[in-house]
């Protein structure tokens, strides 16, 4: 049996507790619309451990689109050679909410993946899972 990384589990949206299954059914932007599995498709291990549990995925996602907005924020103004007038408002204003609609189907993936790997004690890794 293939032990899976956890870092290469958690780029591809796969299960927290076999490393295998995936979250979810649809491609990150993909023309399908997002939707999370309920259980794991290879071992049955239930994403959502309880009613709401990913209710606590807003304030992962708000984490992101935080460090996200700041980032972008500060890419626009070293790029746009500090200009920090208040015509430039309006640049700073398009950027970031252009980047954060972009930004918003990754920061509603990852954010649940986050939630499920790192945060959820509930679910662990178990390498001698080997179901077909």
């Amino acid at each position: 049996m293939q032990k899976t990384s956890k870092l290469y589990a958690l780029m591809h949206g796969k299960c927290p507790h076999c490393r295998r299954g995936d979250i979810f059914t649809g491609s990150l932007y993909g023309f399908n619309v997002q939707q999370t599995n309920t259980i794991c498709g290879h071992c049955g291990q239930r994403f959502e451990i309880e009613p709401g549990y990913f209710y606590a995925a807003m304030y992962v996602s708000y984490a992101m689109n935080c460090a996200e907005m700041i980032a972008l924020g500060i890419a626009t103004y070293v790029l746009s050679g500090g200009n920090l007038e208040f015509e430039s408002l309006w640049l700073y204003l398009t950027v970031i909410f252009t980047g954060c609609l972009i930004l918003a189907p990754f920061n509603y993936r990852y954010s649940r993946v986050i939630l499920l790997h790192w945060l959820s004690p509930k679910i662990k890794y178990d390498a001698n899972y080997d179901k077909p």
